[in-house]
């Protein structure tokens, strides 16, 4: 594995997530950054703001950012490389202009970018790509050089992480109802004009039959959560409610374990869509509710963002790493296609006038 020689292509790690507000006064900046230029109703913002404030006003996903580089850190000073993690979010601070223009000033020529998303979509891949490229532009002469790493949905370590924390989770539901209970995987509602430009529904599908397999889950799907868009604007179904709802009316159900597996770390959509409202709709409807843990710092998954690192050095280094991935697909890019998730907002059609 290469170290610190003079063939080292990487100067640094740049860990590229979305941010969120950490106090009150926050919020609504935040979610204006969030949704400009999206045709989302301010009823929605104003909505989801409230979601903020009914946890003061702090989203986790900075503090568990911030966990993540630690932890990545300990693991680079251990196993090498030895690279410096700097940090920068779409939406808010450290913003990635502001992240960028520290690394000029730090010599910084070229790094190597984790973005905190596993799964190919315009808003986890392409949208960061964007991000990055408006933010060189903004710092100018001298801004580095950034690559991204592979999207790792079917990577042994990221599987190996998401059924650790499924066994662990359906541990705790009682043995005699265990067998039955439900695993319901969940990600992130995107409008289906983006879901049909990238690999996000297929991607999920498969990382979430490679986890229950390996966790010995039989009975499960892949449901969403968290859209934003107008009722009238087709987005992924079916919502996790509905179906928690939907299967309760059918019968036979008694427990239902939810985990998260597009998300990297708990953001807000976490706290409330899932702890907050699913918990409390299984609640209301006399089932057990479990919530398995997102990836956040398993130790696998953190080795698992350096394994990355060392194939992107060997590949630029012209040696032939060994790209690990487990199930049907290969081993996703480095270097995504020109037309690699792209996504043209579709305007809801008007609802029709009354008669």
């Amino acid at each position: 594995m290469p170290g610190e020689s003079a063939t080292q292509p990487y100067d640094a790690v740049l860990v590229v997530s979305f941010g969120g507000p950490e106090g009150p006064d926050d919020v609504m900046p935040f979610l204006e950054n969030v949704l400009r230029g999206k045709n989302v109703p301010r009823e929605r913002m104003l909505e989801v703001a409230e979601h903020y404030q009914h946890f003061g006003g702090v989203s986790p996903i900075n503090e568990q950012c911030r966990q993540l580089i630690a932890a990545l850190e300990a693991e680079l000073a251990e196993h090498g490389p030895h690279l410096p993690i700097y940090w920068g979010n779409r939406n808010w601070q450290p913003l990635l202009p502001d992240t960028l223009r520290q690394m000029r000033d730090d010599g910084v020529r070229r790094a190597i970018a984790f973005f905190t998303s596993t799964f190919s979509s315009y808003s986890g891949c392409r949208q960061y790509r964007e991000n990055l490229a408006a933010a060189q532009a903004a710092v100018g002469e001298g801004t580095p050089q950034i690559d991204k790493l592979r999207m790792p949905y079917n990577h042994p370590g990221f599987i190996e992480t998401c059924a650790d924390h499924l066994r662990n989770t359906l541990e705790q539901v009682p043995a005699d109802r265990r067998g039955a209970a439900k695993v319901l995987f969940t990600a992130h509602s995107i409008p289906m004009g983006m879901a049909e430009n990238c690999g996000y529904e297929k991607q999920l599908l498969e990382a979430s039959r490679l986890t229950a397999e390996a966790a010995g889950a039989t009975d499960w799907e892949v449901v969403y959560q968290s859209r934003s868009g107008p009722p009238q604007q087709p987005w992924l179904e079916p919502d996790v409610c509905d179906r928690i709802e939907a299967l309760h009316a059918a019968g036979a159900l008694t427990d239902v374990v939810v985990l998260p597996i597009g998300f990297v770390s708990d953001h807000m959509e976490v706290l409330f869509d899932l702890d907050t409202e699913a918990k409390q709709l299984c609640e209301s409807l006399g089932l057990g509710f479990y919530r398995a843990s997102t990836m956040g710092t398993h130790p696998r998954a953190v080795r698992m963002i350096r394994e990355l690192i060392e194939e992107r050095i060997e590949t630029e280094l012209g040696e032939t790493p060994d790209r690990p991935a487990v199930g049907r697909f290969p081993a996703n890019h480095d270097v995504c296609p020109q037309d690699c998730c792209l996504y043209t907002p579709r305007r809801p059609a008007p609802s029709p006038s009354p008669s």
